[in-house]
This record gives C-alpha cells, structure tokens and sequence, in this order.
C-alpha cells in the first residue's frame, strides 16, 4: 500500500483504535442501520407470472421477502407445477427438498418445501405446498431424479408419505426405527428403540471390524 494510502487509512480509523483492526474501518451504511427484511405479496412477480400463466391455479399466494420468491401452490397442482417449472420455465435444478413441521396449524401440519434454481439467468425461486397429517404428496422424482433421497429423508425424519416414489424407504434410521425425529412432538431425550448399538453377536461377514472374523 502507498504511503499516502496508508495514512489516509489510519486518519479514517476511530482514535485509539489498532492500526489494521478491520473492526476499526468504518461500516456500510446499510449495516450500521440494518433494516430488518419485510415479507410482501409477489402476485405480480415475472416468476410468478409466468408460473400461473402455465399452470393456472398453480398460485394459492405469494409473497417476496428478502430478494427471495415463495410460491404456494395447492396440493393437486404441485406435480402439474413442477412438471411446468422445469420443462417450460427452465428450473432444471432441484437445490433442495425440506419440510417444516407446524403442529396444530389449521392449515395443514407441514410444509413441503422445493428450492429451484434455473441457470440461464441464475434465478431461484422457492415452491411451498401446505400437506395435513396422513395425507399424501405426490413424489417429484419423475420431474427431477435428485429428489430420490430428498423424499426419503423427508419420509424418514417426518413421516410424510410421497405416492409414486420408486423405493420410499428410511435413509438415515433403520426399517423398525419408531417415530419420526425431526417431528417437533419427537421427545429432545429420544426414545428407547430396543436396538443394540454394539451386539455380542454379528451376523457372518458384519461386526465393528470390516469382515467381522475372529483372529
């Protein structure tokens, strides 16, 4: 750095403060005075715009917080949705696949939620659907393969059951494994599943020990 560089940055730094504390620069205006981020409706959105124009009655609602797009979309349009997302609209990629777990909420317990990212023009847009206890989500895999282990997890850790998914089975608990733990009523202290972490007896070829053999 130039000398005239140097000083005009310890004549900006507060008094007393080390000389190359970057806690001593001063701050952007916006983080000095941060503004906390305001949901508001996205109706008119190009995204979701051309979401309803393709699939009408694909937008329930809307809404706009923080740059980010969520779409809420009825549970009976959602493969109609997704199908449209990717082959028209150009979200070829499933970022990520969640659930949020609402007990008590009238509107159906969970939300399923659908992180898209279209790559021509790095946009990303987020697809929620509302889903009551027992009821069923039809899977997306045929639309994007990724969510194979996504609705899995999803199936695993909160019980949701997606129809038409090709082997919908536990992927991070074992078959057997009681309850759903990442149901906000699944106890904090766990429960007693009646497994043996380290069993006396291996199956041939299983124990702690690749081979499981004695020496």
């Amino acid at each position: 750095m130039a000398e005239e560089d140097k000083g005009a940055a310890r004549a900006s730094a507060p008094a007393g403060a080390p000389a190359g504390d970057p806690a001593a620069a001063p701050k952007a205006p916006w983080e000095d005075k941060p503004v906390t981020p305001v949901p508001h409706d996205a109706g008119a959105h190009p995204a979701v715009a051309e979401l309803e124009a393709a699939v009408p009655g694909a937008v329930a609602e809307a809404v706009e917080m923080a740059g980010q797009v969520t779409v809420v979309v009825p549970l009976n349009r959602l493969l109609a949705a997704c199908q449209a997302l990717k082959e028209q609209l150009g979200y070829g990629f499933l970022v990520d696949l969640t659930v949020v777990d609402w007990p008590g909420r009238e509107a159906g317990r969970f939300d399923v939620v659908y992180w898209l990212h279209r790559h021509r023009d790095e946009s990303r847009l987020r697809v929620k659907v509302r889903v009551a206890e027992g009821q069923e989500v039809p899977s997306v895999t045929p639309v994007w393969k990724v969510a194979n282990w996504m609705e899995r997890e999803a199936f695993d850790m909160f019980g949701l059951y997606f129809g038409g998914h090709p082997n919908l089975e536990r992927i991070l608990t074992w078959e057997g494994f009681s309850g759903h733990p990442l149901r906000k009523d699944f106890p904090l202290e766990g429960i007693d599943t009646g497994a043996a972490i380290y069993p006396d007896v291996f199956p041939p070829g299983g124990g702690p020990v690749a081979g499981g053999g004695e020496e």
